[in-house]
């Protein structure tokens, strides 16, 4: 059964890792998905392997701290389908940075892209939102929102206003049949994560803390992705679902 079958999603971030991860599921569930990424040729290559195998998908270069950017993809969404069934906010970097040290330049960088991206994407794509009639907003947050960690200072805090924005907008978007919930993945195996991962010391301390005793994988959190996406989670809106093998349930 495709869960997403003839439905219109976007997906920032999408030319690698979580986002491409996120993307392809969709595709295979039947949706019409907007791979797009700062990486031009990402997002082509996305899109060639889902039109590879009969799925449909646009690819769509797109720098979410970039007004412009946006307000063309919003525009071509709108000629194209007139509206937006699903969006997954996805795009993020992350700056590790002690946080006495850090530049003026790195933070509005990380603010400009977790946080004004996901405020940027939110905003404009309401009208198609709205046009659908029955949407859904997934914003990916972190648990990193939730706990400190040593040089994720600046990064905990887009993430945790991004917590709280999908909260407001789960509200403010109701009476629009537009529901807006929020992922919070933990240490995921991504070219994000990788540097700090291959640190054995660091990463044997990260799974002791993990219950499930593993790192997560971009499939983990996409599948999770497509739950809040379908009508499977009709009645769920303003949550927030941590996917972090029971890290941030430990003390």
């Amino acid at each position: 059964m495709q869960r997403l079958k003839d439905k219109i999603a976007l997906v920032t971030g999408s030319g690698a890792g979580i986002g491409l991860a996120v993307a392809k599921l969709f595709a295979e569930e039947g949706a019409h998905v907007y791979v797009t990424d700062i990486d031009g040729e990402a997002t082509q290559k996305a899109a060639a392997e889902c039109t590879a195998k009969g799925f449909s998908a646009t690819p769509m270069t797109v720098d979410v701290s970039k007004g412009q950017d946006v307000t063309a993809l919003m525009r071509l969404i709108e000629q194209e389908h007139r509206r937006l069934d699903i969006v997954v906010n996805n795009a993020g970097i992350n700056v590790r940075s002690d946080f006495r040290n850090m530049s003026d330049s790195d933070w509005v960088r990380l603010r400009e892209v977790n946080l004004d991206g996901v405020v940027r994407i939110a905003r404009d794509s309401f009208p198609l939102l709205k046009a659908s009639g029955r949407a859904s907003l997934v914003n990916l947050a972190s648990i990193m929102g939730h706990r400190g960690m040593r040089t994720l200072a600046a990064y905990g805090a887009t993430k945790g206003a991004i917590s709280a924005l999908t909260r407001g907008l789960a509200v403010e978007y109701a009476p629009f049949n537009i529901r807006v919930n929020a992922l919070a993945p933990g240490f995921i195996e991504t070219a994000l994560t990788e540097r700090v991962l291959k640190i054995k010391a660091f990463s044997d301390a990260l799974l002791n803390q993990t219950p499930l005793g593993r790192f997560g994988t971009s499939e983990d959190v996409a599948m999770a992705a497509l739950f809040f996406a379908s009508d499977e989670s009709s009645f769920i809106t303003g949550a927030e679902l941590a996917i972090d093998g029971g890290m941030a349930a430990g003390l």
